[in-house]
C-alpha cells in the first residue's frame, strides 16, 4: 500500500537528483529557492512510500498556498523503477485527497524536447484528465517552452482563466526573486477567437 508522507530538507538532498532527471533545467527551481519555499511553508515535497519497506517510489513538489485558494503540482514523479507498476495512479489518487480542501490544483505539462513531443503530451494529458483535470486557456510559455495548464476543480471552478495570470505568477514570486521568475515565466490570458 502507498502512503504519502510530508518531506523536509535533507529529503530534498535526496530526491533532487530525480527532479534533475526527470525535468528540463528550463522549468527546473534552484534547490535553494526550493529550500527557501519549504521553510517559509510555500512549497510542500511530498514522498509516496511503500508503506511495508518504506522505500521512496515518487514524488511531488507543490506550491499548496496561492491566490484563490488553488494549489500548483510544480513537479510530480515516480522514480524509474517503479513506472508502469500502477504507482502513479496511487499517487495521484493520495494527492487529491492531501489537498481535498483546495479550490483546486493545476498542472503544467510541458515538454521541451521537440522530438516525440507530440506523443508524449498526449500521455501527459490522457494521464491528467483521468483524474478530472481540464485545460486552462491562456498563453503559458515556462522557460521559453510552451506549457499546457490543466486544473483539477476540488471546491472551486476549472473556469480560471481570468486570472490564471495572477495565480501562476503568485507561485513563481514566493521562491524567486523578481527578475529570474519574470525571466522564467511568461503567461497570457488566451486572445479570443
Amino acid at each position: 500500500m502507498l502512503t504519502i508522507r510530508k518531506g523536509g530538507h535533507t529529503d530534498l538532498s535526496h530526491i533532487y537528483s530525480a527532479f534533475d532527471m526527470d525535468f528540463d533545467k528550463r522549468e527546473l527551481l534552484p534547490k535553494l529557492a526550493i529550500h527557501k519555499g519549504l521553510l517559509h511553508g510555500d512549497l510542500d515535497l511530498l514522498l509516496f512510500e511503500d508503506d511495508a519497506s518504506k522505500m521512496t517510489l515518487g514524488y511531488a513538489l507543490v506550491f499548496p498556498r496561492g491566490v484563490y485558494g488553488y494549489a500548483l503540482l510544480k513537479y510530480f514523479g515516480i522514480l524509474p523503477w517503479y513506472r508502469e507498476k500502477g504507482v502513479g495512479v496511487q499517487a495521484m489518487r493520495l494527492l487529491h485527497k492531501y489537498y481535498a480542501d483546495k479550490q483546486g490544483i493545476l498542472a503544467e505539462l510541458t515538454v521541451f524536447d521537440e522530438e516525440g513531443k507530440d506523443d508524449y503530451m498526449r500521455k501527459l494529458r490522457k494521464f491528467f484528465a483521468r483524474f478530472g483535470y481540464v485545460e486552462v486557456p491562456c498563453d503559458y510559455r515556462l522557460g521559453g517552452a510552451e506549457v499546457e495548464l490543466m486544473v483539477k476543480p476540488i471546491k472551486g471552478t476549472a473556469d480560471i482563466a481570468p486570472v490564471v495570470h495572477r495565480v501562476i505568477r503568485d507561485f513563481y514570486s514566493r521562491v524567486l526573486l523578481p527578475t529570474t521568475a519574470q525571466r522564467m515565466i511568461d503567461i497570457r490570458r488566451k486572445a479570443e477567437e
